[in-house]
């Protein structure tokens, strides 16, 4: 079981301020993430930003990309995207047709999905699939559960590389003990913290106290 990365998620107004943000914490994460807020306000400057500041990092564009996959695809990967994410209930035409303009494409898992649609996308040569707690479920109370988990692990032994996001903090990466998670994307955590930079890192090392190096 490999250490999962850290994804940091810029999901600001402005690119001014995310880039205020993710040059704290750049060199701490592994990888960094366009926003679906950050991209919706700002457009492909927001990730040509990304890849000028950091050219060898893995550069995400999070479009949640519904439909036009192939010029929603082609436009992020011009930019500088490697990867981009689809939402979940898009078709699987969309799904193909933005993946052959692009490095990767994650499938984003809102709603109601089923193992079928997981395996259809696994058919379809999509091999990421993000998990979420999504903000407006955390802010009505929702949290993390065995339920989550028990999905989480049937994406990760169907053959996913599985990312979770979705309210993390230092105390909730236990909960993902023993469970073969790619990547842990944090948005406000790191970048509404007192401290981003060490806000990061406290998330950097205790992925590497679980999981090892």
């Amino acid at each position: 079981m490999t250490k999962p990365n850290l994804q940091v998620a810029l999901d600001n107004n402005t690119l001014a301020s995310a880039l205020a943000d993710v040059r704290e914490v750049g060199d701490i994460v592994d990888i960094v993430e366009a926003g679906t807020i950050l991209i919706l306000q700002e457009g492909t400057q927001a990730v040509k930003a990304l890849r000028a500041l950091f050219p060898n990092k893995t550069v995400i564009a999070d479009t949640k990309c519904a439909d036009a996959g192939t010029t929603v695809a082609k436009n992020m990967a011009d930019a500088g995207a490697d990867w981009m994410t689809c939402i979940c209930s898009a078709t699987i035409p969309t799904m193909k047709a933005a993946n052959k303009e692009i490095s990767e494409i994650q499938v984003e898992l809102y709603g109601n999905w089923t193992q079928e649609d997981a395996q259809s996308w696994l058919d379809a040569g999509i091999s990421q699939a993000i998990y979420h707690q999504s903000r407006d479920a955390l802010l009505s109370g929702g949290s993390w559960g065995e339920k989550d988990l028990k999905k989480v692990k049937m994406l990760v032994d169907m053959g996913f590389r599985v990312s979770v996001t979705g309210g993390l903090n230092v105390d909730t990466l236990k909960l993902f003990e023993g469970v073969d998670v790619y990547t842990f994307i944090a948005g406000r955590a790191i970048t509404q913290a007192d401290n981003p930079a060490k806000a990061a890192q406290d998330l950097q090392n205790e992925i590497k106290r679980i999981w090892g190096n």
